[in-house]
């Protein structure tokens, strides 16, 4: 029985998962996003998520608990040094789980995994989004019809003189 067994085992003894899952991290927090199972990239959220919120506080401490989990400097750095600049203001949630489908070869379930303020494509959708919404509903419509009246009055002055003249041209 797993009764309140809430790992995934992904399959694998403890060191082997663990390094498995230590080298996931170090590729994503390299890449900013990778493609693996969608097991292996919720069983990743579950890890890195921890040592990213470690990444916002720079500390000797910090850094060494983090080193312990994923042995690479050059990961240390950029998680340290990039992803703790993007992240600071946000409270948790760094990473977006997106299903891709399913694998030919073994009909494995595929997912992206990336991390949340390194996609541009949803961060101008959110943007674009805010600078459209309408404030309020009061009187806007009014203020818009005025507005379009006073742009097609002048236009509809003009347009027969101007046609009066062409007609005149054309005799």
């Amino acid at each position: 029985m797993r009764h309140g067994d809430k790992i995934n085992n992904l399959g694998r003894k403890k060191a082997h998962r663990e390094a498995l899952l230590s080298n996931l991290a170090i590729q994503l927090i390299q890449h900013k996003r990778i493609v693996t199972t969608l097991a292996k990239a919720k069983a990743l959220r579950v890890f890195v998520e921890p040592l990213i919120t470690k990444g916002k506080d720079n500390t000797t401490h910090q850094r060494r608990v983090v080193f312990s989990y994923l042995q690479d400097k050059e990961a240390i750095k950029e998680l340290f040094g990039t992803i703790a600049e993007k992240v600071g203001g946000r409270p948790g949630g760094y990473t977006r789980i997106i299903k891709l489908g399913i694998r030919p070869g073994d009909a494995a379930e595929k997912a992206m995994i990336e991390l949340v303020d390194f996609n541009e494509v949803y961060g101008k959708v959110a943007d674009e989004a805010k600078a459209t919404t309408k404030r309020t509903r009061r009187s806007g419509g009014a203020k818009k019809k005025a507005e379009a009246t006073e742009a097609a009055a002048p236009e509809a002055t003009t347009a027969p003189a101007e046609e009066a003249k062409e007609e005149k041209a054309a005799e």
